[in-house]
């Protein structure tokens, strides 16, 4: 089972063996830094994908990669309900991918049981874990994950590039969004601190207005904050965004987007994909 201070040591060890037997296919991409106002946005920008297109062109339209993980990839058991797998064409180092063993939407709500395995994550590793929700929120796959990263992303100080901005008032950014502490739940039992989360998280959809139709937003966490942001769509302007925009990283696929990313501006672009900010009366 996936116990904190030996989960994240499978994570390493797995990601040298796969990438030796080359089941892990990191795309390469070179990094910039754009600057909108006083957060740094990281923007990755892909070199080469001709081999995630020729697989994903090889499985076929509606292809589960998560029924039968490959063995390489797969770093096994994080609870009696998650399963944790590499993801094979990762941008960061070490991303995982918190996987349910019973097939559920990814639009469905996170129970009880997927906050204890985010915890068991985040537990053994200072990252980042985020969830989207849907297909509008830049999900790419229908079974139910969550997604871990080490911390921190970007060049700053913070762990991540929106850290600083999602400590304002929620409307003063252009989207709509809530968030909570988390700090006081690190230290409580797994039960106790997915229960806790959990309840924060249902508060935060209510307070997003997505508390009756959850689908389509993103979920940002780590041991200090939880965030949730409706979507209205997954791209604008043809740049796609899910949940890592919102922690303050991009991927394009190539330098025309990264120049149009540029020229509309990143704090733009999230204000486009989400909905527009509730201002109070």
């Amino acid at each position: 089972m996936g116990e904190p201070r030996t989960f994240w040591d499978r994570v390493l060890a797995k990601s040298v063996s796969a990438l030796a037997s080359g089941a892990l296919q990191p795309i390469e991409t070179r990094s910039v830094t754009l600057v909108d106002g006083d957060v740094r946005f990281l923007t990755r920008v892909a070199a080469n994908l001709v081999r995630k297109q020729i697989v994903a062109k090889k499985r076929g339209p509606g292809f589960n990669p998560f029924l039968e993980p490959e063995d390489d990839l797969l770093i096994g058991d994080i609870s009696e309900t998650h399963y944790a797998l590499l993801n094979k064409f990762n941008v960061s180092d070490n991303h995982v991918l918190i996987v349910t063993r019973a097939f559920e939407e990814q639009e469905s709500l996170l129970s009880q049981a997927d906050f204890e395995a985010l915890w068991i994550g985040l537990r053994a590793v200072d990252g980042f874990a985020f969830y989207n929700a849907g297909r509008a929120s830049g999900a790419s796959q229908r079974h139910k994950h969550l997604q871990l990263v080490a911390a921190p992303l970007g060049d700053g100080p913070e762990h991540l590039p929106m850290d600083t901005a999602f400590e304002r008032e929620p409307g003063a950014l252009p989207f709509r969004n809530a968030s909570c502490s988390l700090d006081d739940c690190v230290d409580r039992t797994l039960k106790g601190a997915a229960e806790e989360t959990r309840r924060r998280y249902l508060q935060l959809l209510a307070d997003v207005g997505r508390e009756n139709d959850p689908r389509a937003y993103n979920l940002l966490a780590t041991r200090e904050r939880m965030v949730v942001i409706p979507r209205s769509r997954d791209a604008w302007e043809s740049i796609s965004v899910n949940a890592l925009g919102y922690a303050g990283a991009f991927f394009v696929h190539d330098e025309k987007k990264l120049e149009k990313l540029r020229r509309l501006g990143p704090m733009r672009l999230l204000g486009e994909v989400g909905l527009r900010a509730r201002r109070s009366s």
